[in-house]
């Protein structure tokens, strides 16, 4: 009879891996967007950013992104996710898309910055796109 040896240690170790890559696939799979009173949130995996409509200079639709150097992000498919530079203006381009084919948002805010997103639902994406529009309208208004 042979003697088995029983590696509990690196089994455990393979499905906690099998565990942790199947949550970061499910974190990053999606945009997550919430809309707080007068601020804007958006997160997917451990990309999030928080803007406050006030901030916000201009929003309109977009079909492309422009070209951008990489600093930190991913992208997969028709997935793009990170933290890009804008080699014109020197500054961080916040990317959030979940569908390169489809129309994106694109968000300036403090002047110059700016951040473009998506949902894999388009006509998700327009409705927060009217809500954007909308809330910028009314703030343009009371000042």
């Amino acid at each position: 009879m042979t003697n088995k040896k029983r590696n509990w240690f690196w089994n455990t170790l393979i499905v906690l891996s099998l565990i942790v890559v199947a949550i970061a696939f499910v974190v990053h799979s999606k945009n997550w967007i919430k809309i707080d009173g007068e601020q804007f949130k958006i997160l997917s995996g451990i990309y999030y950013k928080e803007l406050k409509f006030s901030e916000v200079n201009a929003v309109s639709m977009v079909d492309k992104i422009p070209s951008l150097e990489r600093i930190n992000g991913f992208s997969v498919k028709e997935i793009e996710k990170g933290i890009f530079k804008d080699s014109i203006h020197k500054t961080e381009v916040y990317i959030f898309v979940d569908k390169l084919t489809r129309q994106k948002v694109k968000v300036t805010y403090k002047d110059s910055l700016q951040l473009f997103f998506n949902v894999s639902d388009s006509l998700e994406t327009q409705k927060i796109y009217s809500l954007f529009s909308q809330k910028i309208d009314s703030l343009a208004k009371l000042k």
